[in-house]
């Protein structure tokens, strides 16, 4: 029975994703959740599955995509641009994160709650090539929500981050020619805002 409460006071904590907002917006205008995010990831890994370059072992990939957020429901989103240029950001960030996932593996029974800890570091580390893979969709879902939403809801260096991607899936043929697209995407709608695209792309 103990344990029983243990997972259902972890499933309670999830339900803070649905309610906590990311600096992204919908097509309609409305902001974006963390679950939302999480869920369209999920959905892309699928998807994508038999077009990677290697083969890869699915259960661990959409348990990284389902738990890497889960440490937000107790520090909150922060968007990447905040950490991008700002050290001192970053590592408090991390170091909020690593409290959060510490106090979500110790509200679990063993050895369940060390297992999530061990997903969660495994996506922070990128330390195999499923945890690559999830950081990588996770950054092209969201460029696929920003390139969705009205362009007044961008700022400036969203505008950056379009071309940034490459980063990230440089590791993966299929994943680079689907930063493309979603580049490609992100592109054409800055030009058509009548942004000079050519000061991103130099």
């Amino acid at each position: 029975m103990v344990e029983i409460q243990q997972i259902l006071q972890v499933i309670k904590l999830g339900e803070r994703l649905k309610k906590e907002l990311r600096h992204s917006w919908l097509s309609n205008g409305r902001a974006e959740s963390v679950a939302e995010h999480t869920w369209r990831v999920s959905l892309m890994a699928i998807l994508v599955e038999k077009y990677l370059d290697k083969s890869l072992n699915m259960e661990k990939l959409l348990k990284m995509i389902t738990i890497h957020d889960l440490i937000e429901a107790k520090v909150g989103d922060v968007p990447a641009f905040d950490t991008l240029y700002d050290s001192t950001v970053k590592n408090a960030k991390q170091q909020r994160e690593m409290q959060a996932i510490t106090e979500i593996r110790d509200m679990l029974p063993d050895p369940l709650g060390n297992e999530i800890y061990r997903v969660w570091m495994e996506f922070e580390e990128k330390s195999s090539y499923e945890a690559k893979v999830a950081n990588a969709l996770d950054k092209l879902e969201a460029q696929i929500q920003h390139n969705e939403a009205d362009f007044s809801t961008w700022i400036e260096i969203e505008k950056e981050m379009t071309f940034r991607l490459g980063v990230h899936t440089a590791f993966d043929s299929f994943l680079t020619k689907l930063k493309n697209e979603i580049e490609k995407e992100g592109a054409e709608k800055l030009e058509r805002a009548g942004v000079d695209i050519s000061v991103y792309t130099k």
